[in-house]
């Protein structure tokens, strides 16, 4: 029985331990989430009021940080300008494409005007009177002296 009786005291004293031990670590962890809080506010006043810019990095770097707000404002406007110039390059293609395509078929109309059949068809709708011979056609040739 005595035996038992130390198991039992042994087995209550590590459930105590385990309470208070929870309660610390409730209190630890009540009192971290305060300060963290309290250092998010802190920080939110401290950037949004600007002493930020006071401490000694930026005072030390204030040139190089101007500097590089001017690089990436240089960089989004050649961007920009680069994007606005393909645009036109690919409107001028396209133009160009459409261009191609109208000469193309000028041309072919051009070529079906000139066709002998269509020379024809069209003295005859004018009323004109000019045909086609039937005869070969024939070719003088000069003769030369000789001397």
């Amino acid at each position: 029985m005595a035996i038992l009786e130390y198991h039992e005291v042994n087995i209550a004293k590590r459930s105590e331990a385990n309470i208070g031990e929870a309660k610390y670590h409730e209190v630890k962890r009540s009192k971290y989430q305060k300060m963290k809080l309290s250092n998010i506010r802190k920080s939110f006043v401290h950037i949004f009021g600007g002493d930020f810019l006071t401490r000694d990095f930026f005072r030390q770097n204030i040139v190089f940080l101007i500097a590089l707000a001017i690089v990436a404002v240089v960089s989004i406007t050649y961007n920009y300008n680069i994007r606005r110039q393909l645009e036109e390059i690919y409107r001028l293609r396209t133009e160009l494409r459409i261009a191609r395509y109208e000469a193309l078929t000028e041309s072919a109309e051009l070529a079906r005007i000139g066709r002998q059949e269509e020379v024809e068809r069209r003295v005859r709708e004018a009323g004109l009177d000019i045909r086609v011979t039937d005869e070969p056609v024939f070719y003088i040739q000069r003769r030369t002296r000789r001397r």
